[in-house]
């Protein structure tokens, strides 16, 4: 076959370093907007980009040209260093080390994407931990819990 076709739809979540509540209402929008701008430069189809004050959640479909960790090492540093230029109190800005990069079956998509829309209600209920513990647990991912949050 002279053509390689692809479409691996994943569900990815990380957090702000020690979950520090930085992403306030004022620049939410425009950090989700600026991330979906990097993953649609490097060739991911993004679906959407959500989350709350201290982690964000992202469903899109990775590149075919780009290895998942090169993704997550642009998405990350990008958005981290455009966030940064808005001073105080982002000048000191980090994502935690690691992610969570789930895969879904394009039957799923729809799911995924309203539960990213439906966050802020969803976490009145449930911290970013028990969260990612949950996504683990469903996708048979084994969590080392002393490497897992920073």
């Amino acid at each position: 076959m002279p053509q390689s076709l692809a479409r691996i739809l994943v569900h990815i979540t990380f957090s702000t370093k020690n979950r520090q509540p930085l992403i306030s209402p004022a620049v939410e929008p425009e950090l989700h907007a600026y991330m979906a701008g990097i993953l649609h430069k490097i060739g991911c189809a993004e679906m959407l980009v959500g989350g709350t004050t201290d982690h964000v959640h992202v469903l899109c479909a990775l590149t075919k040209n780009m290895a998942p960790a090169k993704v997550m090492q642009d998405l990350k540093s990008g958005s981290s260093k455009w966030i940064k230029g808005f001073g105080l109190p982002f000048d000191k800005f980090q994502w935690q080390s690691g992610y969570g990069m789930f895969s879904v079956s394009a039957s799923n998509a729809d799911t995924v994407r309203d539960y990213i829309i439906g966050q802020k209600e969803h976490h009145r209920t449930m911290t970013f931990q028990e969260e990612f513990r949950s996504f683990c647990k469903k996708h048979g991912v084994a969590l080392d819990e002393r490497y897992a949050w920073d």
